[in-house]
């Protein structure tokens, strides 16, 4: 393979790496996609999709190493193992990158489009498939890069974020164009126009929808809540001499919660390292911090019951009224593979026997509102909150607003934090709610209904914030309809490539 080439799909994944979190040099992955089209640019559909994959391999190793330190220090797994897990996840997720230009590729040969106009239409089906192909892993989309570019991303409430991935892929194209055009003297002004247009009216729509969102939320209801990450040290978390401590820890944050007039106060996922449905001692302990106070508690807990005689394990949210009631249960849908459970095990009994001594949880069946005097609400249980369609299914319901509980003390000191954090930036604007998220390490934090952060925790601390909750009732065309925009792309999508197809037959 040309030297050059490889050059060029590592300046594309170099750039692509840069422009997410923890670095945030957003403005790159507008640029990103420039050398690899021009390195693909002639080349046969396999040389392409080479050219692809591998631009994914070397993206997806920078974004994505964080896997090593979830499998070796929380996973067990030696090092060479943790490497080898992370390995063959890039491996899979380069597939959807080579495939975008693949396939753009073979329908610019047999039909009269070209591969910059057909990019972004393959590019957002890829992404949409990667949401739900085998479990989904929809980790960071391209458009998940500009969550702090508000102004340009207030239309993830019509397009969803996959609107966001093809603007960009858009913005690349053009450029392209524009750049070979100084030596082949073929100004791209059709292409030039429409994306000019495209960027023109997202900013205009996203300047006004803010000020309108904005605007609307002081007018609404609000109600105040505390978020306590108690930055519990992951290594003795489970074990039962430092329950007491733990309970301890989020105890006196809670107080300080109670004491600056929190209504909701809201613990992270697995905060009690114990079941707290049959722990009667600790249960009684956590019900006297809200006893009698006008306040409510939400914490995260396994949980189990009893299913044709046999015990399953959930990963469990509960909510706690002041008259020491449960009065609310969500059970986590959208299990976290070879984190909660193993898919297929049956199948591959070699891989379970890699990652024995994960959670072996079963997951819930109902998108369940949690109920509060003022509002209904939804609980989002770590890495629920990075797919769109069952975040919107909670708004659809009802919920006026939604909490995300995490744990994301598994990243370590990683980027892998401040990704997820950006990608429920998302999840608040397309719905236009207000999301409340505590993280046992963090990042805590308040998202508002216009997606910017409010308060963040820093890493690794003990930290209370303490915030308001706008109570929401602003109706999206995305929280009605979903992703009508991902799947009108797929369709026009699967449309020319039948076309491509066809012609390829009969030639």
């Amino acid at each position: 393979m040309n030297k050059k080439y490889i050059h060029l799909i590592f300046l594309s994944a170099v750039l692509l790496i840069l422009s997410f979190p923890n670095i945030n040099q957003s403005y790159l992955a507008w640029v990103s996609l420039i050398p690899i089209l021009y390195a693909v640019e002639g080349k046969s559909i396999y040389r392409t999709f080479s050219l692809g994959w591998l631009c994914g391999f070397i993206f997806y190793i920078g974004l994505i190493y964080w896997i090593v330190v979830v499998t070796t220090t929380y996973g067990k797994l030696v090092y060479p193992l943790g490497i080898l897990v992370m390995l063959l996840l890039v491996s899979y997720l380069s597939i959807f990158f080579g495939l975008s230009f693949a396939i753009s590729r073979f329908i610019e040969e047999k039909t009269t489009f070209k591969l910059p106009i057909i990019l972004p239409f393959v590019w957002v089906t890829m992404e949409y498939l990667r949401t739900f192909l085998f479990t989904g892993f929809p980790w960071e989309n391209l458009g998940y890069s500009q969550y702090q570019s508000l102004s340009l991303v207030q239309f993830a409430d019509i397009t969803g974020v996959y609107g966001i991935s093809f603007l960009i892929v858009c913005v690349n194209t053009t450029l392209y164009l524009l750049l070979r055009s100084l030596s082949n003297k073929k100004i791209p002004c059709k292409e030039i126009i429409f994306t000019v247009l495209l960027v023109t009216i997202a900013v205009i729509y996203g300047s006004w929808r803010i000020v309108e969102i904005k605007k609307l939320t002081e007018s609404s209801a609000s109600m105040k809540a505390g978020l306590i990450q108690g930055n519990v040290d992951q290594g003795i978390k489970w074990n039962k001499a430092f329950r007491k401590k733990t309970i301890t820890t989020h105890q006196q944050l809670s107080i300080k919660a109670l004491q600056d007039g929190a209504r909701l106060i809201i613990w992270p996922e697995s905060s009690t390292p114990f079941y707290f449905q049959s722990e009667l001692d600790y249960q009684n302990l956590i019900f006297e911090i809200i006893n009698d106070k006008d306040t409510y508690l939400l914490l995260g807990s396994p949980s189990y019951e009893l299913q044709d005689g046999k015990y399953r394990n959930f990963n469990s949210a509960f909510l706690l009224s002041p008259s020491n009631r449960v009065i609310g249960r969500y059970d986590k849908i959208h299990l976290v593979p070879y984190g909660e459970y193993v898919p297929l095990k049956k199948f591959f009994p070699f891989i379970y026997k890699m990652v024995e001594g994960i959670g072996a949880f079963y997951p819930g069946q109902n998108i369940s509102l949690l109920n509060l005097p003022e509002a209904s609400f939804g609980v989002l249980i770590c890495y629920e909150v990075i797919f769109p369609d069952l975040t919107r299914r909670f708004v659809k319901k009802g919920a006026l607003f939604l909490v995300n509980i995490t744990n994301d003390a598994w990243f370590g000191k990683t980027s892998a934090p401040y990704q997820h954090l950006s990608m429920a930036v998302f999840r608040a604007i397309e719905n236009r709610r207000f999301i409340a998220r505590a993280a046992n390490t963090g990042i805590s934090a308040f998202i508002d209904a216009t997606g910017e952060i409010k308060s963040p925790s820093k890493l690794f601390t003990e930290s209370l914030i303490t915030g308001k909750i706008g109570l929401l009732t602003i109706p999206t065309f995305y929280t009605n309809y979903g992703d009508v925009f991902a799947l009108l792309s797929a369709l026009l999508s699967v449309a020319l490539f039948s076309i491509a197809m066809l012609r390829k037959i009969r030639g």
